[in-house]
């Protein structure tokens, strides 16, 4: 039988509520209001077995771990306690393989005890465990609920159970949810009767709130932006919050076989891209060269870099571009679109390219 003492529990239930103490905070429904409330819930199941249960009379067919779901109903009868009646079906597994295990299944009686009528509780009861034959096990663990909502929880639980007849030590654990049927939220407190007004009595001052000049919901104190619009959502030192933004415009040119000369037609599209650069006058790009495979590797790298030049010069000279925000450079023959021996592959390597990315700010709206 594996070793167990109250030593032991006492550990393992110190551990499971300092866990969850520290792993959930959130607010929750008061427990007074939750006093005649049922609820229903699921959950799922684990369970770690005695040693000493065994499928056969072989030491090796020692039961292991199983695990499972189930259901619940519960009912809050006081602000500290708390009635539930459980169902669990759970699938075992042997130490060791090659044995037939049949499923197993818990039926269970728990009190609740809340002892500062919050999340936290510690848990016991009466159990019908069924694992490898049926037995009353008594209970005792902690666990601790978070409330989503005042109607909704879940829930993390331990418990070790001890079966009287044959001596056995079983732990379970359990994740699960609950619903409280009703309505939880709070109860208005009835009105306080009003004192008798001593006479001549001065009238207490109501304390002056924090200058806020811009009406932005941040003291004049403190605020580092003193004007900032009121439809502007703004940070903790009272200033504009901005989101930036990326425009991206793509220019593709295309040349004439042997060719660095640009031909009429794509003035439009160079023209585009000069716009877009006006625009955004912190942005600088690469105009980049490319050819066909056709011809000496040398010579096409000269004239990839002739290419690219050529753009750089018409938006410096027509469309009055800072060269100091334009470079090129050639590529040759070493980036082809397309790699085909056809006319329509190389008419397509004969380019230039450039990516030219635009950045913008603005202000997030309240």
């Amino acid at each position: 039988m594996r070793t167990f003492s109250l030593a032991t529990l006492g550990v393992t239930l110190a551990l499971t509520s300092f866990t969850s103490l520290n792993t959930f905070a959130n607010e929750q429904p008061n427990a007074e209001d939750l006093v005649g409330k049922n609820y229903l819930g699921a959950h799922g199941i684990y369970i770690k077995t005695d040693d000493d249960r065994l499928i056969t009379n072989s030491p090796n067919s020692s039961l292991d771990h199983g695990s499972g779901v189930g259901v619940e109903l519960g009912y809050r009868f006081s602000a500290d306690f708390e009635a539930r009646l459980s169902y669990s079906y759970i699938n075992l597994d042997t130490e060791k393989d090659g044995y037939d295990v049949s499923s197993g299944t818990n039926a269970a009686l728990d009190l609740l005890y809340f002892p500062y009528q919050k999340s936290f509780y510690v848990v016991t009861g009466a159990n019908f465990l069924d694992v490898d034959h049926s037995d009353l096990s008594a209970g005792v663990g902690a666990g601790y609920r978070h409330y989503l909502s005042e109607n909704a929880a879940v829930y993390v639980e331990g418990q070790g159970l001890y079966q009287f007849d044959n001596d056995y030590t079983d732990f379970i654990s359990k994740i699960g949810f609950v619903y409280y049927f009703g309505d939880v939220s709070s109860k208005a407190a009835a009105p306080a009767a009003k004192p008798n007004k001593p006479a001549n009595k001065a009238k207490p001052q109501q304390a002056k709130l924090p200058l806020d000049s811009d009406k932005d919901g941040v003291a004049d104190a403190v605020d580092k932006c003193k004007n900032t619009p009121v439809t502007d959502k703004v940070n903790s030192v009272g200033c504009t919050l901005f989101m930036e933004r990326e425009k991206v415009m793509e220019l593709l040119v295309n040349f004439d076989h042997d060719a660095y000369a640009v031909k009429p037609n794509a003035l439009p599209e160079i023209e585009r891209a000069a716009n877009f650069l006006k625009q955004y006058p912190h942005v600088s790009i690469t105009i980049n060269g490319h050819t066909s495979s056709l011809g000496d590797a040398k010579y096409n790298q000269g004239l990839s870099q002739k290419r690219a030049q050529a753009i750089v010069d018409i938006l410096v000279n027509d469309f009055a571009i800072d060269a100091n925000r334009l470079s090129a450079e050639g590529h040759g023959e070493s980036e082809l679109l397309d790699t085909a021996n056809t006319a329509a592959a190389h008419a397509k390597n004969r380019r230039i390219e450039a990516r030219i990315v635009g950045k913008t700010k603005t202000a997030v709206k309240r």
